[in-house]
């Protein structure tokens, strides 16, 4: 008696796991996130030199190739770094459209209340 409560029991589970399952991929199908969930990025970056470049690049790639359809611009700032990594993301910001460098965080702030 207790082996078919268990398995009614496993059963019931199995069957409740399958059924989200399903749920996911027809919710993925239906609702794809698409242009009109745009989204911004901004980064922060201090001494970030070694990394900061490969990192964004990557990024950009995947915009580029509409890998992430929903990000819309990246906003880069530089906190004080003491190394290369403002003339980085300047260099970035001017090589790319989607990419905006601003000099610091207030201005990033005053330009999230512009674009909206």
């Amino acid at each position: 008696m207790s082996g078919f409560v268990e398995n009614a029991i496993l059963w019931t589970l199995a069957l409740y796991g399958l059924f989200e399952i399903i749920k996911t991929i027809i919710y993925i199908c239906t609702y794809k996130i698409g242009k009109e969930c745009e989204a911004d990025i901004i980064i922060a970056a201090k001494n970030q030199e070694q990394n900061i470049e490969g990192m964004l690049r990557s990024i950009i790639f995947r915009i580029l190739n509409e890998k992430e359809t929903f990000i819309d611009k990246i906003i880069l700032t530089d906190l004080n770094s003491r190394d290369n990594t403002k003339e980085i993301l300047k260099k970035l910001s001017e090589d790319y459209e989607c990419v905006r460098f601003v000099e610091n965080i207030d201005l990033v702030r005053k330009l999230d209340k512009d674009m909206n």
